[in-house]
């Protein structure tokens, strides 16, 4: 998953413990590394815990700092088109030190912009990207927000985290509970983007970009992206071929997604339900390989609950390395208390 937090306090110090304190409580997202970047003149610090699936060596940590030097980035996610972008941005004179995504964004950042190069990403991401000549500090959440962001202040500092519980590490945050908050999460089940359960902290929405400079310490908000304007586009553009036509391009557009997400540099598999949506997944999966996919399904021993025969048919079927696993009701009660921190 990978976890970035950070804060913003020109007025303030920003002082290494606290940046730690707030990254380490994201151990959870990146067991694999971590790191912190400071510019303490400037009041900026960036946070990141990272879980390495490509580009496993040095070369891939973060928070990284573009060529030039004018970026620094923490960055949770995958941009799926990276080579494309990277043999792209090597044509327009631009060097890579290693084979992650993370360069690959700063530079693309560099030679487009943020919003011209955010509009050529594929993928989900959510991305805290300090401006060093603007002295600016942008978040960025992925178009249909897959990757969380939080945001709020304490006292005058601006803080911001994959979880809220990074926010609550940074001293004097107000954790003081957002009642109507409370009241749309038991209406609908959840808390709806941008509020959050604290009074003093946001969720960044999806297909929007965060901007707050040391000049003025306020946030603006603007989108880059919305689902209503595709949608809207859709309507009045209407596909023109046939049927057959239709599911042609559908699978053709569902066989390139998968396997520009099969892009790994660690074993990777797949949650196997035996559902129409995790099937159709696993089998195009399978279609781009020669040796098995490694397929996952969880079960239950109460038979009125399982559904693991459906994806044990469905392994069978298409030919993967199928994995069960069986849940009793003592190992769902033993997780329960571990629940509430994560």
């Amino acid at each position: 998953m990978c976890g970035v937090c950070g804060m913003l306090s020109p007025q303030h110090s920003v002082d290494e413990t606290t940046i730690r304190r707030m990254t380490n409580s994201l151990a959870h997202r990146g067991p694999d590394d971590s790191d912190i970047w400071l510019d303490i003149i400037h009041g900026i610090g960036l946070g990141h815990r990272r879980l390495s699936i490509i580009d496993l060596s040095p070369l891939g940590r973060q928070p990284m700092q573009s060529s030039c030097g004018r970026y620094v980035i923490a960055y949770n996610g995958e941009v799926y088109n990276f080579k494309q972008l990277r043999d792209e941005l090597s044509v327009l004179g631009h060097t890579f030190r290693g084979d992650s995504d993370t360069e690959v964004i700063l530079a693309a950042i560099v030679q487009w912009g943020l919003n011209v190069a955010l509009s050529r990403f594929v993928g989900m991401f959510a991305i805290a990207i300090w401006d060093r000549k603007r002295h600016a500090l942008s978040l960025v959440r992925d178009r249909l927000g897959i990757k969380p962001m939080y945001y709020g202040w304490a006292d005058n500092r601006f803080v911001f985290g994959s979880e809220l519980k990074s926010l609550c590490n940074c001293q004097n945050f107000n954790k003081t509970i957002d009642r109507e908050s409370l009241r749309q999460y038991f209406r609908y089940g959840y808390i709806p983007a941008p509020r959050s359960v604290y009074k003093n902290a946001r969720k960044l929405e999806p297909g929007t970009i965060l901007t707050i400079s040391t000049d003025r310490m306020t946030t603006h908000v603007e989108r880059y992206w919305s689902v209503l304007d595709v949608w809207n586009k859709g309507a009045c553009e209407p596909f023109q071929g046939s049927l057959e036509d239709a599911e042609e391009h559908l699978e053709r557009l569902l066989e390139e997604a998968v396997e520009s997400r099969m892009i790994s540099d660690v074993p990777l598999g797949a949650l196997l339900s035996g559902g129409i949506d995790s099937s159709i997944v696993v089998a195009l999966m399978q279609k781009r390989r020669s040796t098995p996919v490694k397929t996952f399904s969880i079960g239950y021993n109460e038979s009125i609950y399982n559904e693991s025969q459906h994806a044990r048919a469905v392994a069978e079927y298409i030919g993967t390395k199928h994995t069960e696993l069986f849940l009793t009701p003592r190992e769902m009660l033993n997780v329960i208390p571990k629940i509430p921190h994560y």
